[in-house]
């Protein structure tokens, strides 16, 4: 621009003598405020057994805190439904084996998956609990959030 000096920067729409350093941070709504490291921990904790998950529900820092009590809600419901899938497995792993020449195979196989399914949840509700998130499973975690 003509008439403009080349070495001075350009001002921004505010006053040129605030600096960024002087402005206000904006403040985070209460739905997404950081959880705490012990919250982190003790929520990741909870999905190591259902044991942790039920002593956090029970003492008291801990269960005022919506975060880990979601977790231990969510973990011990995790191992009803685990309960439930082994019980299914145990019933339907017999049936399968009656099937000629592919039995053992599909019987093997359904438990190989549901194994490995099962790791796999559980290393991700692991990870996102460390990480500070709230990773809801599809019926358990709206399960868990009322309680």
């Amino acid at each position: 621009m003509p008439g403009r000096d080349v070495r001075k920067p350009a001002t921004s729409p505010r006053a040129a003598g605030t600096s960024a350093a002087s402005m206000p941070a904006t403040a985070t709504p209460a739905a997404s405020a950081p959880v705490r490291q012990e919250g982190k921990l003790a929520a990741a904790l909870a999905y190591i057994t259902f044991i942790p998950a039920i002593i956090f529900i029970l003492i008291e820092p801990f269960k005022r805190n919506r975060f880990v009590r979601f977790h231990s809600f969510q973990s011990i419901f995790l191992t009803i439904a685990t309960i439930l899938a082994a019980i299914a497995m145990r019933i339907l792993y017999p049936l399968l084996v009656l099937v000629p020449v592919l039995g053992y195979l599909l019987a093997w196989l359904a438990m190989a998956v549901g194994i490995l399914g099962w790791v796999i949840l559980w290393l991700v509700l692991l990870v996102k609990a460390l990480q500070g998130e709230t990773f809801r499973l599809p019926w358990i975690g709206s399960i868990a959030e009322k309680a």
